[in-house]
């Protein structure tokens, strides 16, 4: 009876434990809208460019526009996020293992550089789906489920009917989905914080 009760205890505890994990990295990433805000800014300018660029300057900016958006996204973490992510956060290494996921899958891009630069952005529209699919799980919203199908079912359907004039069409889809789901998320997790201090609040009351 007292293994029962103690394994009752032990579960409650990691259970609490994992739902303050979640509302720290809610908190934190402000439900990953800064990074769909600056990736969405670097994807629509390279878009806007692509139709007065060749192929091959059109896929270099895709694969390139990366160095901008990172530390943009980064500084508004800062702003936007009401807390920093702890560092005994348990979730913390699953939050940075599936931030760098995608650079594995990057030699895709690069493959389709060397082959046909103009299937490059609609590679890195794909990789992008993939990568932000487990963020619906992570952040709690199915947000990023729309996210990733709109990405990729609009990149595949613009490469098959426009081919080699895909490439600023899809950068300008991925863009528009992006910044239209930052505001979407940014509501969701700002929504969940509040709710969640609410509780905590009440709790320790």
């Amino acid at each position: 009876m007292r293994v029962g009760r103690h394994h009752d205890v032990m579960s409650t505890t990691s259970f609490a434990r994992f739902d303050r994990a979640f509302a720290n990295v809610t908190a934190a990433s402000a439900g990953g809208a800064p990074f769909l805000l600056a990736y969405g800014g670097t994807l629509l300018a390279v878009g806007l460019l692509g139709f007065s660029q060749s192929h091959r300057i059109t896929a270099l900016l895709t694969l390139f526009q990366g160095n901008l958006a990172l530390p943009l996204a980064f500084w508004l973490e800062r702003r936007l996020g009401v807390e920093r992510l702890a560092a005994d956060n348990p979730l913390r290494p699953l939050s940075v293992q599936l931030a760098i996921s995608q650079l594995f899958a990057l030699p895709a891009a690069v493959l389709g550089y060397v082959l046909a630069p103009w299937t490059v952005p609609a590679m890195v529209a794909f990789i992008a789906a993939a990568h932000l699919l487990p963020y619906a799980w992570l952040q709690r919203t199915r947000a990023y489920i729309g996210v990733s199908a709109l990405v990729s079912a609009g990149a595949l359907a613009l490469a098959l009917t426009l081919r080699d004039a895909s490439g600023p069409w899809v950068l300008l889809l991925m863009g528009a989905v992006y910044w239209g789901a930052a505001a979407w998320v940014h509501r969701h997790a700002a929504r969940l914080t509040a709710l969640e201090r609410h509780a905590h609040v009440s709790e320790a009351a």
